[in-house]
């Protein structure tokens, strides 16, 4: 996967006019509201996953 997922609104007002800004790598803004915003991926959490089993769950 060469392409990097994009915001589908905004964090702020749930508009969808989004538009990437010219101050960088994952710079936003939204022209509903005019603000800018910055997402940025902090990495994977050391809790891992908990997978349940669905017979389990159904008490069988």
């Amino acid at each position: 996967m060469s392409e990097r997922a994009a915001p589908f609104h905004c964090p702020y007002c749930g508009d969808e006019d989004l538009r990437p800004n010219e101050t960088g790598h994952g710079a936003w803004e939204c022209h509903a509201c005019n603000r800018a915003f910055q997402l940025k991926y902090l990495g994977l959490l050391t809790r891992g996953v908990a997978h349940t089993n669905a017979k389990e769950d159904e008490g069988i």
